[in-house]
Protein backbone atom coordinates (compact mmCIF):
# COMPACT_ATOMS: atom_id res chain seq x y z
CA UNK A 1 0.00 0.00 0.00
CA UNK A 2 1.19 3.49 -0.75
CA UNK A 3 0.70 6.52 1.30
CA UNK A 4 0.70 10.43 0.99
CA UNK A 5 1.88 12.69 4.15
CA UNK A 6 -0.59 15.38 2.22
CA UNK A 7 0.72 17.71 5.18
CA UNK A 8 4.32 17.62 3.57
CA UNK A 9 3.18 17.47 -0.43
CA UNK A 10 3.69 20.52 -2.37
CA UNK A 11 1.14 18.73 -5.13
CA UNK A 12 4.36 18.84 -7.86
CA UNK A 13 2.24 16.19 -9.56
CA UNK A 14 5.59 14.35 -10.64
CA UNK A 15 3.76 11.17 -9.06
CA UNK A 16 0.59 11.78 -11.06
CA UNK A 17 3.21 11.25 -14.33
CA UNK A 18 4.82 8.36 -13.67
CA UNK A 19 1.56 6.24 -12.76
CA UNK A 20 0.83 3.46 -14.74
CA UNK A 21 -2.45 2.43 -13.44
CA UNK A 22 -3.94 6.27 -13.12
CA UNK A 23 -4.37 5.52 -9.33
CA UNK A 24 -3.21 8.77 -8.39
CA UNK A 25 -5.65 11.90 -8.11
CA UNK A 26 -4.19 15.58 -7.67
CA UNK A 27 -7.03 18.36 -7.41
CA UNK A 28 -5.82 21.59 -6.60
CA UNK A 29 -4.55 21.41 -2.90
CA UNK A 30 -6.03 17.55 -2.35
CA UNK A 31 -3.95 14.42 -3.78
CA UNK A 32 -5.26 11.19 -2.92
CA UNK A 33 -4.30 6.84 -4.06
CA UNK A 34 -7.07 4.99 -5.38
CA UNK A 35 -6.51 1.67 -3.42
CA UNK A 36 -8.22 0.00 -6.29
CA UNK A 37 -5.91 0.68 -8.99
CA UNK A 38 -2.91 0.85 -7.30
CA UNK A 39 -0.64 -2.46 -7.84
CA UNK A 40 2.24 -0.97 -5.44
CA UNK A 41 4.96 -0.83 -8.25
CA UNK A 42 6.71 2.29 -6.24
CA UNK A 43 6.91 4.07 -9.14
CA UNK A 44 5.22 7.55 -7.47
CA UNK A 45 7.50 6.64 -4.55
CA UNK A 46 11.00 6.95 -6.53
CA UNK A 47 9.26 9.95 -8.16
CA UNK A 48 8.66 12.30 -5.21
CA UNK A 49 11.13 14.82 -5.32
CA UNK A 50 10.66 15.68 -1.50
CA UNK A 51 10.47 12.07 -0.26
CA UNK A 52 6.65 12.33 0.92
CA UNK A 53 4.81 9.24 -0.78
CA UNK A 54 5.81 6.40 1.54
CA UNK A 55 5.48 2.42 0.84
CA UNK A 56 3.51 1.07 3.68
CA UNK A 57 4.33 -2.69 4.29
CA UNK A 58 2.29 -4.41 7.44
CA UNK A 59 1.73 -0.72 9.11
CA UNK A 60 5.79 0.15 8.45
CA UNK A 61 6.17 3.59 6.03
CA UNK A 62 9.41 2.46 3.85
CA UNK A 63 10.74 5.73 1.94
CA UNK A 64 12.94 4.82 -1.40
CA UNK A 65 16.13 4.32 -0.07
CA UNK A 66 14.77 1.24 1.91
CA UNK A 67 12.60 -0.51 -0.91
CA UNK A 68 15.69 -0.43 -3.82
Amino acid sequence: MIDILPDKCDFCGCCVGVCPEDAIELKEAEIKIIDERCTNCAKCVYSCPIEVIKFNKEGVLFDRHVIM
